[in-house]
């Protein structure tokens, strides 16, 4: 597939000509070549450090290309930990090397790998000391990282104490490092212990604390409630991961369950996630089982690719692979009778070449052409995502379209639609998906959605209503769950569009079409209306919501009386208080404050009393409800996970019902 009436994206191009004709008139580095340049020495290193002779590093250590770049890459590609802390001996007999902190930090990563605690501890003293001036104080989170992943449990209790008593509440992955750290030393009770208190703290778990979750539970042999949670994550409006697929179909490959494999893998597909490398045993294993009949196109494209040239070296033949960005392999082989031949693929940083192709000028993109690249879907995609611009990122999704051996398909076309889509340029979104559609490609279900809620940043409303028609087309058919999710996009929209009677009939046609709204949905439009001061309308949603059986939460609960309030029906409020109370649930002070100090305005004395009185222990925090992140979460979906997770590590575990998520 080539865009060949894409490749001169004009209207993307005229904000851009001031300052092409600034860079025109000045001397500039070809940052594409120096590129390059980096790339071919920090091979050279990679084969060195592999050779038989450990001296032939040393010359090349002189190359005038060598800095700060070269060197954290360098170290990160090293075959083992002592040959990086060999590499660091050796450059520090150069009188013009200099220590940066990304040849540091690149240290301490290995230093915490090889569980080095000593080293690692002493080389965060001596930067927070001062004794690299250039080199800023290590941040609470990089520590927790690098004790996290040398296992030092007290380290990073310590650490992450140190940062609560500066910030009450640290931000969300210091909890992730510490409930997985927790979950991989085996100390279940302090894992879910930490998962409570993230949710007492009113700190929202994310797509990383899932991961960790369903990691912990099925490491411990807990398949089912894992493969139940993670189902839940879409409802819970938590994105999926191309992690949690993979650790996913590992576990479930090993357990000889390849029909929930397969299932994984399909929607993989409706999500538009590839597989990653880490998943190329198992689904070998499943294409020798003869699970993967016409799916040749997930085993393709982690194969090695033979339009690749290998460079080469001799070595001891005892090599690991190295840990670099793309994940390339180091294989040990006879090449031309030399048993410990080493063959490696060229090393290539997708983030660090689009930055280098920033301006797109011609003297860049010919030193691109004459690199001679091979152009791979991932990589493509890689590139996509990691340009600063959309504008950059269009043309070189352009100019990838006429290079030898390559053309666009689903998956690079869906992450130039969402490139685009951030930014705004739906003129280019609306030329590639008449493209698409006559093209006949499917885009996955997550391009789709995207599109749809960037169309509400822009406040396009009516764009998002046409393009939602289009879904049969775009994406083909489509579940009851992704349609619920579809439509929820949509009606936030146009709620951000200010189109709240155009909301309020997609919500009929939702229901009339059989797609029952969940408590998020309503949440989401009681608060919208609540906030325009629609009594009436709030008051109809809310009986929407009883009708449909479902039970109401804190939030839910929490916006009736905030709405009921500002509009002076503080009876009303009360009335809703004291259903909440009923209901087993608890308002958050700010709640209980305005209902007392609305019902004293009306001289409701009496029943402001009774509602103090009911509300002894009240959390300054929301319980369970989060209503800043509304879009994320809910507190009857975070009760049953907490449960479900606690509940897996008890004495009685397997008695634990799952059927509700």
């Amino acid at each position: 597939m080539y865009f060949s009436q894409f490749i001169r994206p004009r209207n993307l191009l005229t904000s851009l000509t001031p300052t092409i004709r600034y860079f025109a008139n000045k001397p500039r580095v070809n940052e594409v070549s120096l590129y390059l340049q980096r790339a071919k020495l920090i091979d050279s290193i990679r084969l060195a450090l592999r050779s038989n002779s450990p001296r032939s590093v040393a010359p090349l250590l002189n190359d005038p290309a060598l800095d700060s770049f070269v060197v954290a890459n360098a170290l990160r590609c090293a075959p083992s930990p002592e040959s990086a802390l060999s590499l660091t001996k050796t450059l520090q007999t150069l009188p013009h090397f200099r220590h940066t902190q990304h040849t540091l930090y690149a240290l301490a990563k290995i230093l915490s790998k090889s569980q080095q605690i000593a080293k690692l501890k002493a080389l965060v003293e001596a930067i927070n000391s001062g004794k690299f001036p250039n080199v800023a104080r290590v941040s609470f989170m990089d520590c927790m990282r690098w004790y996290a992943a040398a296992g030092d449990l007290d380290s990073v209790l310590s650490v992450w104490n140190e940062w609560r008593a500066v910030q009450k509440c640290p931000c969300i992955e210091s909890y992730n490092i510490v409930l997985g750290l927790h979950a991989r030393l085996g100390k279940n009770s302090a894992a879910t212990k930490t998962f409570s208190m993230m949710i007492d703290e009113g700190v929202v778990p994310n797509s990383r604390t899932y991961t960790v979750i369903i990691e912990h539970l099925l490491s411990s042999g807990q398949f089912t409630t894992a493969i139940h949670i993670f189902n839940a994550l879409p409802l819970m409006r938590i994105k999926r991961t191309r992690r949690q697929y993979s650790i996913l179909v590992e576990a479930f490959t090993s357990n000889e369950q390849f029909d929930v494999v397969r299932s994984l893998l399909n929607e993989m597909q409706i999500d538009g996630i590839f597989p990653g490398h880490a998943m190329q045993s198992s689904l070998q294993r499943m294409r020798e089982e003869g699970f993967l009949e016409g799916r040749g196109d997930f085993i393709k494209e982690m194969s090695p690719d033979e339009r690749i040239k290998n460079i080469e070296a001799s070595a001891d033949g005892d090599d690991e692979d190295e840990d670099d960005n793309d994940g390339d392999e180091v294989k040990s082989c006879i090449e031309n009778g030399n048993v410990n031949a080493v063959r490696l693929k060229p090393w290539l940083d997708a983030a660090a070449l689009a930055s280098a192709l920033h301006n797109w000028t011609g003297e860049e993109v010919s030193a691109l052409e004459d690199a001679n690249i091979v152009w791979t879907r991932r990589l493509v995609c890689k590139m996509i995502r990691n340009f600063k611009s959309a504008e950059t990122a269009w043309q070189f999704f352009c100019w990838a379209a006429t290079q030898p051996g390559f053309s666009h398909d689903v998956y690079t076309v869906s992450a130039m639609i969402g490139r685009l889509a951030r930014r705004g340029h739906t003129d280019i979104v609306d030329q590639l998906m008449s493209k698409v559609k006559r093209e006949q490609m499917k885009l996955s279900f997550n391009t789709i959605r995207l599109v749809i809620d960037f169309y509400g940043i822009f406040c396009n409303g009516h764009a998002a209503i046409k393009f939602f028609r289009d879904v049969k087309f775009l994406c083909g058919p489509m579940s009851k769950t992704n349609l619920l999710l579809l439509y929820s996009s949509l009606l936030r929209t146009l709620d951000k569009c200010n189109m709240n009677s155009d909301a309020l009939d997609m919500l009929d046609e939702m229901i009339l079409g059989g797609i029952l709204p969940d408590i998020r949905t309503f949440s989401e439009l009681m608060r919208s209306f609540a906030l325009r001061g629609d009594i009436k309308v709030v008051q109809r949603l809310f009986g929407m919501v009883k009708q449909s059986g479902i039970e109401p939460d804190a939030y839910m609960f929490r916006i009736l009386i905030h709405a009921f309030c500002k509009c002076g029906r503080a009876v009303l409020a009360l009335r809703v208080f004291e259903e909440m109370m009923n209901s087993s649930l608890m308002p958050d002070a700010a709640t209980k404050r305005l209902l007392v100090k609305s019902l004293w305005n009306e001289r409701k004395f009496k029943e402001a009393a009774f509602v103090e009185e009911r509300s002894v222990v009240i959390n300054p925090a929301l319980p369970l409800a989060f209503g800043c992140h509304l879009n994320s979460v809910s507190s009857t979906d975070l009760t049953r996970v907490c449960n479900m997770y606690s509940g897996s590590f008890a004495e009685n575990s397997e008695s634990i019902d799952v059927s509700d998520l």
